[in-house]
């Protein structure tokens, strides 16, 4: 039996691992956990013993098959709720990770797949993140952040890299949610921000910050 706490030290060490492409350090997972490495090395040594990581002192943390089946299956339900949340209760997309976070603790796999099946088999949540089936399968698009593309490339909003309610408010301030079609204008060398017009016809400058956490499909 996995427990809460447990289960959110495997999901911030697949997120750690996806992002890094390689072994979640200590204090990575600290910073992601928000606690200290002391209190992360006494929960990595419990998950090691029930063999849901491979930990090696000052190698970083690896999942194992146990720990990465675990940590898809919390993903899976954390995104399913946060559809469920945004398309049938009318929240926005930046009030729903917390509750997401209470919600994909409720253990029951009958519960999930009915969920998913009343939501029609989503493919991506209300960020833009991919859902994982019922067998771990992801669905990938190509995507690129905003700070790569060059003036001239139009593209639709895919999904975010930051995921805090702060940005997630500025974007809708800025007419950039999801789906949002824009066309890249000019890059400025100085600070590498840039001017695009949204399908409002609305001209906005945003910063590189902004173009480092903002996903476009090029059209």
């Amino acid at each position: 039996m996995v427990s809460q706490a447990e289960e959110n030290y495997l999901k911030a060490i697949f997120k750690i691992s996806e992002k890094e492409v390689k072994a979640a350090s200590t204090n990575a997972i600290a910073a992601e956990m928000q606690t200290t490495a002391a209190s992360v090395t006494d929960m990595l040594k419990r998950l090691a013993e029930k063999n849901l990581i491979d930990y090696e002192k000052y190698r970083g943390v690896q999942l194992t098959a146990e720990g990465n089946r675990v940590a898809t299956v919390l993903i899976r339900k954390h995104r399913l709720w946060e559809v469920f949340l945004v398309d049938h209760l009318g929240f926005a997309w930046d009030e729903v990770h917390d509750l997401a976070e209470q919600l994909e603790h409720v253990q029951g796999n009958a519960l999930i797949e009915r969920l998913d099946r009343f939501l029609g088999h989503p493919k991506f949540d209300p960020h833009g993140d991919p859902i994982p089936d019922a067998e771990g399968r992801w669905t990938l698009r190509p995507q690129a952040l905003l700070a790569t593309l060059k003036p001239g490339d139009r593209g639709v909003v895919t999904g975010v890299e930051d995921h805090s309610p702060a940005f997630l408010q500025y974007l809708d301030q800025m007419g950039l949610s999801l789906g949002a079609e824009i066309e890249l204008l000019e890059r400025f060398p100085y600070d590498q921000s840039v001017r695009v017009r949204t399908q409002a016809g609305r001209e906005v400058s945003l910063s590189e910050k902004v173009g480092q956490n903002l996903y476009v499909k090029i059209s």
